[in-house]
This record gives C-alpha cells, structure tokens and sequence, in this order.
C-alpha cells in the first residue's frame, strides 16, 4: 500500500466512524423521545420533545455532511497519480503534505502530518491543476509544488 493509499484509508476510516457515532446518536435521541413520550405530559413535556426534535435535526445535517464527504472520498481512486493536481492528489509543498479531497482534520500517517483540504478552499482552488514547480504565495508566504502524487 502506498503512503497515499494509506492517508486515503485512514480518511476513509475516521469519515465513517463520525458516520457511526452520528446514526447512534441520532438513534439514541429516538429511544429517548420514545420513553419521555411515555410517561410525561405539560408544557414541560413538549419543551423537551421540541428540544430533543431541534437536537436530532442537527445530527441529521451533520450526518449529511459526513455522507456527502464519504461519497467524494469513496469516488477518489488513491492508485491514481496525476502530473497536474486533480482531487484525489497528494501535494508536498515546502514540505506541506496536503490531500486535495474534502475539508477533513489534520491526521498523522507515519509520523507524518498531513492537511485534507477541499478542493473548493481557497488554498484547494489555487493547486487545481497546477504542476511540480508550481509557485504560490497565500498570506505573505511563497510556496512550491515539490511533489504529486
């Protein structure tokens, strides 16, 4: 497996854990809904219905936004390598790691720090398409396009 394919598997891999912990969440919320339904009645009652309704609302627009970020990631092919930047690339500039898929937290692969970025970001935007050698200023800092793959 190449150091790549193991980013993209680790992606893959903490995607669909939040995916997990937000179906149990939300399932959680609907046996308490239930049991509350049971045994409750008043305004406090339907307070607390509503807020547990606001709640799950939230957990369902989180749990899209993790689904949208898993089918981006499940259409990468982490084998493919590019000479320019498509999605899907791994970048090393000035010894930056970055993975050109979805906006995703900081991770470590073999001891390396890698940055998933979207390639709707301004940084992600700026690399689409560009080659090694390619040079970029963000914030005062120039960078070069040292690696893809």
């Amino acid at each position: 497996m190449t150091f790549k394919q193991k980013i993209h598997q680790y992606y893959l891999q903490l995607v669909q854990d939040r995916i997990d912990v937000f179906k149990d969440m939300i399932v959680a919320l609907t046996e308490d809904s239930k049991n509350d339904a049971k045994g409750s009645a008043g305004d406090k009652h339907e307070t607390a219905l509503s807020m547990m309704h606001i709640e799950q609302e939230k957990l369902n627009t989180k749990l899209r936004e993790v689904l949208a970020q898993k089918v981006v990631l499940d259409k990468i092919d982490a084998a493919n390598v590019s000479k320019s930047i498509i999605v899907g690339s791994l970048i090393r500039a000035n010894g930056i790691y970055l993975y050109l898929s979805v906006a995703l937290p900081k991770i470590s692969v073999d001891e390396v720090s890698i940055i998933a970025l979207s390639p709707q970001s301004p940084l992600g935007n700026k690399l689409l398409g560009n080659e090694v050698g390619f040079t970029f200023e963000i914030n005062s800092t120039k960078y070069l396009i040292q690696e893809i793959s």
